[in-house]
């Protein structure tokens, strides 16, 4: 029992130092730079790391539909948080959103259980999500920020509360929540707390819209570990999606830059 809550203290560490370092720089980046770095495995990855530990490739398999709704129901968030933050407060935009992602999440666990359904309902809301944010994608550059000293402990300790929460949960409750929490939009969340009363809401709403495209890539990766985990082991998939989302991810910054207009 003293191993077990050992391993749990190192996992919930390491996470913890992963998402830290990617929230600085964020913060210290323009929307489309901190965007990319944001929409980064940067706490989904270490958690599905955990589970595949603990429990295997079936499970791994098993909790990708419910993956692919926290992500699609992340793209629900960004787009009411984007409306919402040009003329609202922080507070009441990201609210707004967890009870969007919330909703989303609930209906799309019960009409799209399966991993073809799932990959379908996420795809088109990824399509109409990116379609709606066009006007809230351009914002003034993000410079320096200043920090409270309470920044730091609070991101860490919002990393560490999901990866316990993701591996509690697929002890006891099964790949389905698991897989659901393993997405849930904590780094959007904080990012949103933090970014909006120092920057404004325009420039905090431009930093989460430009992660739509980023979070579309997590998502096809997803869509190949359900596919993959079985077949080939919870190891290689991992690898796989974790390479499919760094490939994506550059491809998206490099075409943005280019010929999309994405800043």
């Amino acid at each position: 029992m003293e191993t077990e809550w050992i391993a749990l203290a190192v996992k919930m560490a390491t996470t913890a130092a992963i998402v830290v370092t990617t929230c600085l720089v964020v913060e210290r980046a323009g929307p489309l730079l901190g965007a990319v770095v944001a929409s980064l495995p940067v706490s989904s990855g270490p958690a599905y790391v955990f589970l595949a530990a603990e429990h295997g490739a079936a499970f791994i398999a098993a909790s990708v539909p419910a993956s692919l709704a926290s992500l699609a129901a992340s793209a629900g968030f960004i787009v009411v948080y984007g409306a919402l933050a040009q003329k609202r407060g922080g507070l009441a935009s990201t609210l707004a959103a967890l009870i969007t992602w919330t909703i989303m999440v609930t209906v799309l666990r019960a009409v799209a259980p399966g991993l073809g359904a799932a990959a379908l309902a996420t795809t088109v809301i990824y399509v109409v999500c990116l379609r709606l944010v066009t006007r809230w994608r351009r914002a003034a550059p993000i410079g320096e920020v200043r920090s409270s000293p309470w920044d730091i402990p609070a991101r860490a300790a919002a990393a560490m509360l999901l990866v316990a929460s993701v591996i509690v949960a697929g002890r006891l409750l099964g790949p389905g929540a698991a897989g659901e929490l393993a997405l849930a939009p904590v780094v959007l969340t904080r990012l949103a707390l933090l970014l909006h009363p120092r920057l404004g809401g325009p420039a905090a709403a431009a930093v989460m819209v430009n992660t739509l495209p980023g979070l579309f890539g997590m998502a096809v990766a997803a869509m190949v570990l359900g596919v993959t985990a079985r077949p080939w082991g919870a190891n290689l998939s991992l690898l796989l999606a974790l390479a499919i989302c760094l490939t994506w991810n550059a491809g998206v910054l490099f075409l943005a830059r280019a010929n999309w207009g994405w800043r």
